[in-house]
């Protein structure tokens, strides 16, 4: 399965576009995750907590947006789009939140 951000595949011929497909993942950041990367806000430095969060989040979206692609019976998904959000709540914590989406499509090579 080719996946690119790309709107052609080079050197391939795309035969039928099958729809778009998405997937999102959000997930819950725990109270310790918020409060170090609270302090990293104020000393500086990068939360590995939330980037292994982002990274894992990135991982499930792309997964069942080549599941949904297979299912439509496509080689690739093309011009995908990334977005990462941070969702809030009013009791100050916070969730993540990683959507996907893309035009799944069959080549030819």
């Amino acid at each position: 399965m080719i996946l690119t951000t790309a709107h052609t595949i080079e050197g391939k011929n795309i035969v039928t576009h099958h729809g778009i497909v998405s997937s999102e993942a959000i997930l819950g950041a725990n109270i310790l995750k918020d409060f170090l990367a609270g302090f990293r806000d104020i000393v500086g430095g990068r939360s590995g907590s939330y980037e292994k969060s982002l990274r894992e989040a990135k991982e499930i979206v792309m997964r069942e947006l080549t599941e949904q692609a297979k299912n439509l019976g496509a080689n690739a998904v093309i011009a995908i789009d990334l977005d990462y959000e941070t969702i809030g709540s009013g009791s100050g914590t916070s969730m993540l939140m990683v959507a996907v989406c893309g035009t799944a499509v069959t080549y030819q090579s």
